[in-house]
């Protein structure tokens, strides 16, 4: 069938967002007023509650094993469990109690956010112990619990408090990018980094053609960056040639890194740039010894110092690793003054198309999880401990993140082979029910919502598949991240930036929340 071809506009008008379920659920927030106020035989009535309720069940459970002697070894299995997790309860409630009133008769003493998520956490667990009991020989009894909203809360960016730089490029003076080292997730992160350096060197930034690197064009949105800082400071390489009349020259050619190689790059890509039309000088070493194994910690004016010139045209090269400012670099929406939520963002047609993706398949709450496999187990035994874990050990760290986000759905972004992902899908079983790995589909005529990458020719296009990818993931209630992938700092640069980021999202079965560490390999 062939596909419907509507309006233009129509294509182009952003989606509009789903009622989210306003149902009564259970709301923590009712406890905050009388909470904070100061107790006294409260907190041994607390105390004396929680030891009352651990004994009682604990006796419940002895006398009901013993008395129901025929009963099958499942049921009895059920009350061991049972006891385990009420006694595991119990350590988690005392633990909340010391932590809050050990040193103060004001709750204030400890963060209420904090004493939020533990009462929550206790709420999830004693459904588990309520699962555990109701066990039966046909399968266990679901009982619902808090809404994942309440637990899985947004992260507050605290952007008013953003230290930034003002990005103003003095008349022809320009700053030709270099990113070399591996694929577009590290070249996305160079070129944020290139940003910082043009902004700090008044100059404006020439983003690499596909001739030399990848076509930036299809998968960003360009002219949002000169929108959202309200001048031109970057410009494509295509205008930068028509600006130099197709002669431009790299008035000074400087390398970051000298080890183990010159700028990180080969002959063949010197070759490459003069093929174009550019001339250059010689190549020279901002450091003699400044090594991609460990970049030491650089300053402004370090960078001031080495990259400040009065020529014309530079070319910085490659600064993925370079550690500078880090702090500075890797706040939430950058180190860049803009009026913007984020200054490298997807195409608008990927944006559109991620919207309508998730419109049809995955709905307003869902988990996103980035399953790296492929040339990642090699990567991951280097570290101690490793971050490549066996699927049943995926399955029971995932189930685990489902339960407390409170979704049904994941969309799964992985290079996984089928043999891996069809086994993780059959181990993700939770209260009798499968949770369904969503990828997306292959290109069909009959659906909708990949129409605008199609009419434009972007359909099957490696890097804006990646891209569609990372935006689907950044869109996401809560995110599961690969440690140490790129392709994973990427979504959590958007979600930070977009305001997405939850206090649920982590690193896949390492319990944290993931940083945006830059540089990692």
């Amino acid at each position: 069938m062939a596909r419907d071809s509507p309006n233009e506009d129509d294509d182009h008008e952003n989606l509009i967002h789903q009622n989210k379920d306003k149902s009564a659920s259970f709301r923590i927030e009712e406890l905050q007023s009388p909470i904070r106020r100061r107790f006294s035989k409260g907190h041994y009535l607390f105390a004396a509650i929680v030891t009352v309720i651990s004994l009682v069940a604990t006796i419940y459970l002895f006398f009901s094993s013993k008395i129901c002697g025929t009963t099958s070894d499942r049921i009895k299995e059920s009350q061991l469990r049972a006891l385990y997790l009420l006694n595991k309860q119990r350590s988690s409630l005392f633990d909340l109690w010391n932590h809050t009133f050990g040193t103060s008769n004001n709750i204030t003493a400890f963060p209420f956010d904090q004493i939020k998520a533990s009462l929550l956490d206790q709420i999830t667990l004693n459904r588990h112990i309520k699962d555990t009991l109701l066990s039966t020989e046909n399968g266990t009894v679901s009982i619902p619990i808090v809404n994942g909203s309440e637990i899985c809360r947004k992260i507050d960016p605290k952007s008013s408090k953003r230290r930034t730089i003002e990005w103003k490029p003095d008349p022809n003076k320009f700053l030709f990018a270099i990113c070399l080292s591996g694929q577009m997730s590290n070249h996305l992160i160079c070129l944020e980094k290139h940003m910082f350096f043009a902004a700090v060197l008044n100059r404006a930034l020439v983003i690499p053609g596909s001739k030399f690197d990848y076509q930036y064009n299809l998968v960003l949105d360009i002219e949002h960056i000169n929108e959202c800082i309200g001048r031109k400071t970057v410009i494509s390489f295509e205008n930068f040639m028509e600006l130099k009349k197709n002669h431009a020259r790299i008035d000074k050619f400087i390398c970051y890194f000298s080890i183990p190689l010159p700028c990180y790059m080969d002959e063949d890509h010197l070759k490459q740039l003069k093929s174009l039309g550019i001339s250059m000088g010689k190549v020279e070493t901002a450091w003699k010894s400044e090594d991609i194994e460990n970049p030491s910690p650089k300053t402004v004016k370090e960078m001031e110092e080495k990259f400040g010139t009065k020529e014309d045209v530079i070319a910085i090269g490659d600064v993925f690793f370079a550690n500078v400012e880090k702090d500075w670099v890797l706040q939430p929406r950058g180190p860049i003054a803009h009026k913007c939520k984020i200054l490298i963002e997807p195409s608008k047609l990927i944006l559109l198309t991620a919207q309508r993706f998730i419109q049809t398949f995955l709905g307003s709450g869902f988990v996103a999880l980035h399953f790296r496999r492929h040339g990642f187990l090699k990567f991951c035994n280097a570290k101690k401990p490793s971050c490549f874990y066996p699927i049943p050990q995926a399955a029971d760290c995932i189930r685990q993140m489902v339960e407390k986000a409170n979704t049904s759905v994941i969309y799964l972004s992985t290079d996984a082979a089928e043999s891996e992902t069809s086994l993780l899908q059959s181990m993700l079983v939770m209260n009798g029910k499968t949770i369904p790995l969503v990828k997306r589909p292959p290109r069909d005529s009959a659906e909708k919502w990949d129409s605008l990458l199609y009419r434009h020719g972007l359909d099957g296009d490696d890097q804006v598949e990646a891209m569609l990818d990372k935006t689907i993931c950044a869109m996401a209630s809560v995110f599961i991240g690969a440690p140490g992938s790129t392709f994973t700092e990427d979504i959590l640069r958007l979600r930070k930036g977009w305001e997405t980021a939850s206090s649920c999202d982590e690193y896949l079965c390492h319990g944290e929340e993931p940083n945006f560490i830059a540089g990692d390999k």
